[in-house]
């Protein structure tokens, strides 16, 4: 696998950024570190089931059923029924961008991508509750 060279700036710009804010402020910064480690914690699980279930899904769908039942030719169907799974599905957006890409990559067409990409990151009956447990009610 490449790395490219944004993803270097990226982190040495975050390494840069960590280590200013504990030469600032050692304490603040070890706070902050704890709780975003926290919050890694609390999210890993719902983040690996979601990974599980997505390769499982990837790899039951060959490109020629995916292309059959999300293709740019699978009509105006399609995209109602992602809409539709994206209303009710949970799952976090830096997971659901990447799984677009395999979506589209496995021959879905453009507009059920992102019909079910779109439903999926407004704020549902399903996903409110999760969203004011973690964000609080102002936030979500």
């Amino acid at each position: 696998m490449k790395i490219g060279l944004n993803v270097i700036l990226l982190y040495a710009f975050t390494l840069a950024a960590l280590l200013f804010s504990a030469y600032k402020d050692r304490k603040k910064t070890k706070k902050a570190v704890l709780k975003g480690l926290k919050s890694l914690n609390n999210i890993l699980p719902q983040f690996i089931t979601v990974l599980v279930i997505v390769s499982i899904v990837l790899s039951l769908f060959d490109e020629a059923l995916m292309t059959r039942i999300l293709g740019e030719d699978s009509g105006f169907l399609s995209t109602i029924g992602a809409a539709v799974v994206g209303s009710i599905t949970l799952i976090p957006g830096f997971i659901a961008f990447p799984v677009a890409s395999e979506l589209l990559r496995s021959g879905a067409g453009i507009v059920p991508v992102a019909t079910f990409i779109s439903t999926l990151m407004m704020v549902g009956i399903v996903t409110l509750p999760m969203e004011i447990e973690y964000l609080g009610k102002r936030a979500a």
